[in-house]
């Protein structure tokens, strides 16, 4: 291990990326604390809808930059839905699908409508949050007219915020170090570490009380826990064995496999679930008096996945979308096909429908357990809250487990992943 890192720190062309990507990051950080003009912060930062429901999981994967209301209150998230978007209608639409056969061109092709999209959905979700905050009653400085082009001005304002962290992100792949998507996405999560920690702290450690102090270190070896148990399951895998044929004397060779990831769909069906779900808690919350007190209640019970039928349809939600996106980027029958191609097949299984079968049969398997996993991981923050009697701002800020942990375990592997490879590739080309 120590040698691995030497090899990186030894590097200068590495290093030169790294420092690229913290600049980047730091840009990022500054810029997340610009407010947007015209419009009273203090006001706002009275609110208390922003520390739940969909509006949380935002503030918290842009770094608390939304409470701020900053102009990245968007952050790179508008980018990551039209990502989704675009892998889902590449499935159904035959020009788009086509695409991904191009190789560059589909993919420039691709990237070009993921931002043309991020930047239309940036420009609705802004418009959408700021004249939500009007619904309570202006929030606009005093003195300034609060009519719609001025909030059409400030989305305008949130929406170049978007396409600016998008920029940085391109710039970070390009110039830097690992996805620059992910990244801008897990230094915002990782913001909330330091958050967490001050909560817990306050709430067990001035008490003085000898139990406190211990739920206090349960907690955080609670934590350590989940974090190697997500680690773990990070980096599992289930390999297919291979077996060439080869042309000289019918022999083969095993030296290969297809490794498929027990969470191949990683965080994207907790955030699909959770965006589903908290979108009408989110509109209900802005347009709070003007609905009637059953038509809440009834809206609440449905959706809030905090309480019974909510958490029912949360993981409903998270087990279909988590099947439906591991059999899309992970196509049997296009493997099947491909080993064909390559002379190549299964120990034991016969070429052709056969082989499909039997990946298809294997996925499913390994699905399940992936989506078992990704289950617990999303119920945990809401079970040690009722454990621990996590409520309100406390249970927003304390988070054992969740998608975020996910996202940084992710970003951080990934990341370290790239950084080992570009020092071995450098030292590879500097031996001629």
């Amino acid at each position: 291990m120590w040698q691995r890192i030497k090899n990186v720190l030894v590097n200068n062309s590495v290093m030169a990326r790294v420092g690229i990507t913290l600049l980047l990051i730091f840009i990022f950080r500054v810029a997340s604390y610009i407010p947007i003009p015209l419009f009273n912060i203090e006001l706002f930062r009275s609110n208390q809808t922003w520390s739940s429901g969909f509006l949380g999981i935002l503030n918290s994967y842009t770094g608390q930059a939304l409470a701020r209301f900053s102009v990245l209150s968007l952050g790179i998230s508008p980018y990551i839905t039209a990502s989704i978007a675009v892998q889902l209608l590449q499935t159904v639409v035959p020009s788009m699908k086509e695409w991904q056969e191009q190789g560059d061109t589909g993919k420039v092709k691709t990237q070009r409508m993921t931002k043309y999209l991020a930047i239309v959905l940036a420009f609705a979700q802004s418009l959408l949050l700021i004249l939500g905050t009007g619904v309570r009653g202006s929030q606009i400085q005093v003195g300034v007219d609060s009519g719609f082009f001025t909030y059409f001005y400030m989305a305008l304002v949130v929406t170049s915020g978007s396409a600016f962290a998008i920029w940085l992100a391109d710039l970070i792949t390009a110039k830097g170090v690992g996805n620059g998507s992910s990244i801008l996405i897990g230094v915002g999560v990782l913001t909330s570490i330091p958050i967490m920690i001050t909560t817990l702290s306050d709430k067990y450690l001035g008490t003085g009380e000898w139990t406190d102090i211990l739920i206090y270190v349960l907690i955080l070896l609670l934590y350590v826990a989940i974090l190697l148990g997500v680690v773990y399951m990070n980096i599992a895998k289930r390999k297919i064995p291979i077996n060439y044929a080869n042309r000289q004397g019918g022999k083969t060779r095993t030296d290969s496999n297809i490794p498929l990831k027990i969470n191949s769909a990683g965080v994207l069906p907790v955030i699909f679930a959770s965006t589903i779900l908290s979108v009408p808690l989110s509109i209900v919350g802005f347009l709070e008096g003007s609905l009637g007190a059953g038509t809440q209640s009834w809206i609440n019970a449905i959706f809030n996945y905090q309480e019974p039928l909510g958490f029912i349809l949360y993981i409903i939600l998270i087990i279909a979308f988590s099947f439906f996106y591991t059999f899309m980027v992970t196509n049997p029958h296009k493997i099947a096909d491909n080993l064909s191609k390559s002379n190549a097949y299964v120990p034991g299984v016969r070429p052709g429908d056969d082989t499909k079968n039997y990946i298809a049969r294997i996925l499913f398997k390994v699905t399940v357990i992936g989506t078992v996993y990704l289950v617990v991981l999303a119920a945990l923050p809401i079970i040690t809250a009722w454990v621990f009697g996590f409520v309100g701002a406390e249970a927003a800020s304390i988070t054992l487990g969740g998608t975020g942990l996910l996202i940084v375990v992710g970003v951080a592997a990934d990341t370290t992943q790239q950084l080992e490879a570009q020092a071995n590739q450098e030292t590879y080309q500097g031996l001629f």
